[in-house]
């Protein structure tokens, strides 16, 4: 930071004391490959309330407290509440659209992530975990996606390989099985199990998915994928190292321009 920066800091520092800090912060962490960790605002999840299992509820269908659009500091007005559930419109109601990913601004490790979606008619979208916010880089290049789909409508259902873009699968990599997804327009239950590095994936009470991450095999299944060294040099090394330093990261839902509701967010740390 220079010496303009430093005298801003302290002239508004009891006004902005954050906005300093994640100014200095975002500054010092550019690496040597090019890409630009960014420090945005988190919350305390312990300013979140337990259910009776234990688990933090992140969203309650009452507020959007501790979200954000990844890599903003405000909730893209493509996400709102709608009827209890959290919901990214196609077309909101709004003057000005403004899409974009969904964040939960916590760095989760070791976790059980549970929640209820339903998606529309020929709808995609997913949920990421580990993620990184990465300066003018999308979420995906950082983290595992959870494929939310409707399997009967949406084209990418039949791309991929043995039908690893279906819903709950972990996208482009390993498909899950049995797919038990309910039809579009009908809710499912999820839950993403992260511990020690090894995540399972359940759909509507099935365990469909399991993986170890920062393992040969995991290497080996990115070198399969679209996220490969030749294809995808960056998402190769970020995945292949997801989670980065602490082996943490945000949670996140996508915007994919189709319509998906989700509700009953819980995370329970392990």
């Amino acid at each position: 930071m220079n010496k303009t920066s430093i005298l801003t800091c302290a002239l508004i520092g009891a006004l902005s004391i954050s906005a300093c800090k994640a100014q200095k912060n975002t500054d010092a962490v550019e690496n040597k490959t090019g890409y630009e960790l960014l420090d945005l605002p988190k919350v305390n999840i312990k300013d979140f309330n337990k259910n009776e299992n234990g688990a933090y509820v992140i969203f309650d269908g009452s507020s959007l407290k501790g979200w954000r659009g990844y890599g903003k500091d405000h909730i893209p007005n493509k996400w709102s509440l709608d009827n209890g559930t959290l919901k990214f419109s196609k077309a909101p109601n709004a003057t000005s659209p403004e899409g974009g990913d969904l964040i939960f601004g916590y760095d989760f490790k070791d976790f059980e992530l549970e929640f209820e979606w339903k998606i529309s008619e020929g709808g995609n979208s997913g949920v990421f975990f580990l993620a990184k916010e990465i300066k003018d880089q999308p979420i995906y290049i950082s983290s595992p996606e959870f494929q939310l789909l409707d399997n009967e409508r949406h084209p990418d259902a039949k791309l991929g390989v043995d039908n690893n873009r279906k819903s709950a699968s972990l996208y482009d990599m390993i498909p899950a099985k049995p797919q038990n997804a309910n039809p579009a327009g009908e809710w499912n239950s999820s839950k993403i199990v992260v511990k020690k590095g090894k995540v399972s994936h359940y759909q509507n009470g099935v365990k469909v998915v399991e993986y170890e991450l920062w393992s040969p095999a995991w290497t080996e299944l990115l070198q399969a994928s679209k996220f490969s060294k030749e294809k995808w040099p960056l998402a190769f090394e970020l995945l292949n190292n997801v989670g980065g330093k602490s082996k943490s990261g945000v949670i996140g839902f996508q915007d994919h321009g189709d319509d998906v509701w989700l509700r009953n967010i819980t995370v329970k740390v392990l």
